[in-house]
């Protein structure tokens, strides 16, 4: 590991009745815990209303809405230790958010999106966070964005890899996804109601794209028919023919979410976009115009647009010029050439596992020692596959790209109940276990106890809904009871995090 860090994603729900809240004072609480602990937060606002709190260590934020946060957090130097080096700062990031979320009478669900909340266009437009970002996806783009408005939560693991391993590393992520589906699924009901899968969060893509103006949106979901090979493959699959470029800002930032944007006329693709020397474009906020040159820092910022299981991340040490990209981009491996030569810090940012934590259904089946480690899990297994590269890229190949990517559909309605799911994490955990240090290898507990019952947090989930009684508001009780997750200042001392 180079290094690690995580996107952390959780579902906000009434401490009492279970229902999606919406948080008020929340950043102002966090933002004065972490002053008190020394550090020196920063609060963001949008539109008027806090977003997020960004300290030295992570951003405390918003994903959707504002029933649903999001703590970035790291990146951590690798290393023996790494792991739990980021569980130690884990650990206090979620004292702090549950600790800020009490004070408006609320909790985080052990879930991978909440099981009873509306998904009507008046909630979505009460509880949506206002990056105007949004606002182009859903007015011009046509993506049904509301359909993730519920809280639709994934533990995003990130992990550094050099340049030249990193379309490997990526395509090792995509394909072993099933793996990673089985292992964490989280999210059996929707709207009060099962939905016949355990990881129904990942419905999210097709119903978004369903109606979108441009196809490509929908195939930049899908797993391509074959493995990339190298980034230039990736990007002239993500910026090429059949894709249509997102806005870019009007201002030169790197804030995707939350800058002003404009939107260049004409939808080119990127890699259009780049060959020209200059375009029109509109401000999405009050429509005037304006003019965009193409610029290498566009390259960068709209590597956000594969909605993929995993996608690549990247920031230019030193910016290169146009010419020099699409020169690049025109050989086999020329990207890995020029973003050498560009010292760009690159990682896996990992997007299939469901939110997982510590709640006391899971203590109480598992025991502490397994519990304790469901968040930092997700890390461990790709930290792991991505530290033993050559074993994982040869675990791909015997199984097959298109048997793997037929298993995906199959991991989020049975989970570890299919037999070739289960045969497939099994394997993954074995390759996975093997790239760690020994001293990182216990945050596996979690995955590995999994899958050695078969148990997911879906299954508990699952079992505490149906053994509740009344409507679905009284089951919800039920689930805020048995699946409000602990904070990690409550564990029993055991296994130290620092």
């Amino acid at each position: 590991m180079l290094k690690l860090g995580l996107e952390m994603e959780m579902v906000v729900a009434d401490g009492h009745s279970g229902a999606s809240h919406t948080v008020q004072d929340y950043f102002e609480a966090m933002a004065q815990r972490k002053q008190r602990r020394g550090q020196h937060p920063v609060v963001k606002s949008m539109a008027g209303r806090a977003v997020a709190v960004i300290t030295d260590t992570g951003d405390s934020g918003l994903d959707n809405g504002f029933n649903h946060l999001e703590s970035a957090l790291g990146p951590l130097p690798g290393g023996a230790g790494a792991l739990g080096r980021l569980d130690a700062l884990v650990s206090v990031e979620l004292d702090d958010v549950l600790a800020s979320l009490a004070d408006e009478g609320a909790v985080v669900l052990n879930a991978a999106q909440h099981p009873h909340c509306r998904l009507d266009d008046d909630f979505y437009r009460t509880v949506r966070a206002p990056k105007p970002i949004y606002d182009d996806w859903v007015g011009h783009r046509g993506w049904n964005h509301r359909v993730g408005i519920d809280a639709k939560a994934q533990n995003g693991p990130t992990t550094a890899v050099p340049v030249a391993q990193a379309a490997q590393a990526l395509d090792v992520m995509l394909a072993l996804a099933p793996a990673f589906i089985g292992l964490f699924a989280n999210s059996p009901l929707e709207g009060g109601q099962e939905t016949g899968r355990l990881e129904n969060r990942l419905t999210i893509w097709p119903r978004m794209f369903a109606n979108a103006r441009h196809a490509g949106d929908r195939r930049l979901s899908q797993l391509p028919e074959r493995p990339f090979g190298t980034l230039g493959a990736y990007f002239r699959w993500a910026y090429g023919d059949g894709t249509a470029m997102q806005t870019v800002p009007a201002l030169v930032t790197r804030d995707y979410k939350g800058a002003p944007a404009c939107r260049v006329m004409g939808d080119p693709s990127v890699l259009d976009f780049l060959a020209g020397e200059v375009w029109p474009a509109e401000h999405c906020v009050d429509g005037t115009l304006t003019l965009v040159v193409p610029d290498s820092t566009h390259f960068e910022y709209l590597q956000f647009a594969p909605f993929l299981d995993a996608r690549y991340r990247f920031r230019f040490g030193q910016l290169p010029s146009v010419p020099a990209l699409l020169s690049a981009l025109a050989q086999e491996d020329g990207i890995e050439r020029l973003f050498e030569a560009c010292t760009v810090d690159g990682y896996i940012e990992g997007r299939v596992p469901g939110a997982t934590f510590c709640d006391p259904a899971s203590v109480r089946e598992m025991g502490w020692e397994a519990a304790r480690t469901a968040a930092i899990a997700p890390s461990a297994l790709q930290a792991g596959l991505l530290g033993n590269l050559a074993q994982a890229q040869a675990l791909v190949s015997a199984w097959g790209w298109a048997r793997l990517a037929r298993l995906r559909e199959r991991a989020m309605v049975h989970g570890l109940a299919d037999a070739e799911v289960h045969a497939l994490a099994g394997e993954v955990l074995a390759v996975a276990r093997t790239g760690l240090d020994p001293v990182d290898q216990p945050w596996l507990d979690y995955a590995e106890w999994t899958w050695l019952h078969r148990r997911t947090a879906a299954d508990r989930l699952l079992q505490t809904w149906r053994s509740a009684t009344g409507d679905a508001a009284s089951r919800l009780q039920a689930v805020v009871q048995n699946h409000g997750i602990i904070a990690p200042s409550a564990w029993p001392a055991g296994r130290s995090a620092a």
